[in-house]
């Protein structure tokens, strides 16, 4: 809690007696729950957006940009299970699907929601990524959010054939199985009814964990350079981590 919020309490309590204290304790017990909901949510400084947005991919592109603030704003006080259907179907809807080499001549990219949302296009990752800050935006809780690199199997259920892919991994609670966000399908599925998926590591932006752990193995930033780029970038366009 900052300084301003102590001072804040002294005063309150040095009028803590009679009608006007029921004022001040009044109004400290919003002022407290304000900053409770503000610290669960990752600030995002839509005029730093926006300006990005336009200097880098042009004016057309700002309508899709606010859409995508529009859609938080009207989304912010749904439960969080309304709020993981309407991100997925928000990104389903606003993006198609391009391969890093399509898209930036290199292998493996991932790209900020700036770039993905500039762009109108993404991969897997660039997909899981913007539906996690935009998540995280909305005030879900980090503990509940993981980003999950797994084998995708491709060719039907018979196929020995399988593929890298990322996912978004919404937890409930810490031991419960996920809800997959995926870009390869449109609907939000538990982990159990995607038996073609096969985890290897997943990870936020406070650890990374081996295949289904409940331990953090390392610092997530300090082993995946494109994710610590993803951290780093994205707070120069307005997301403040």
């Amino acid at each position: 809690m900052a300084k301003p919020m102590y001072a804040f309490i002294k005063r309150a309590r040095v009028w803590s007696t009679g009608y006007q204290g029921y004022i001040w304790r009044g109004l400290l017990l919003v002022l407290l729950a304000n900053s409770l909901v503000f610290a669960a949510r990752l600030p995002i400084q839509f005029n730093v957006f926006f300006q990005q947005m336009n200097q880098q991919f042009g004016p057309t592109r700002l309508p899709v940009a606010r859409s995508w603030q529009t859609m938080l704003v009207q989304t912010q006080n749904k439960s969080e299970q309304q709020k993981i259907l309407i991100v997925n179907d928000f990104f389903a809807r606003n993006l198609r699907y391009r391969t890093d080499i399509q898209l930036w001549q290199q292998k493996d990219y991932w790209a900020t929601p700036l770039e993905t949302l500039g762009k109108g296009l993404g991969d897997c990752e660039d997909y899981a990524i913007a539906k996690y800050i935009s998540l995280r935006a909305l005030g879900i809780d980090d503990n509940k959010l993981r980003l999950i690199y797994v084998k995708a199997q491709i060719g039907g259920p018979r196929s020995n054939r399988s593929q890298a892919h990322m996912v978004l991994g919404y937890f409930v609670t810490p031991n419960a199985q996920p809800m997959i966000l995926d870009s390869l399908i449109t609907k939000v599925l538990p982990a159990a009814k995607r038996t073609d998926l096969s985890p290897v590591f997943s990870f936020n932006s406070q650890g990374l964990w081996a295949n289904n752990s409940t331990k953090s193995v390392a610092n997530p930033t300090a082993r995946l350079s494109r994710w610590r780029r993803i951290l780093e970038q994205t707070q120069r366009e307005g997301v403040m981590w």
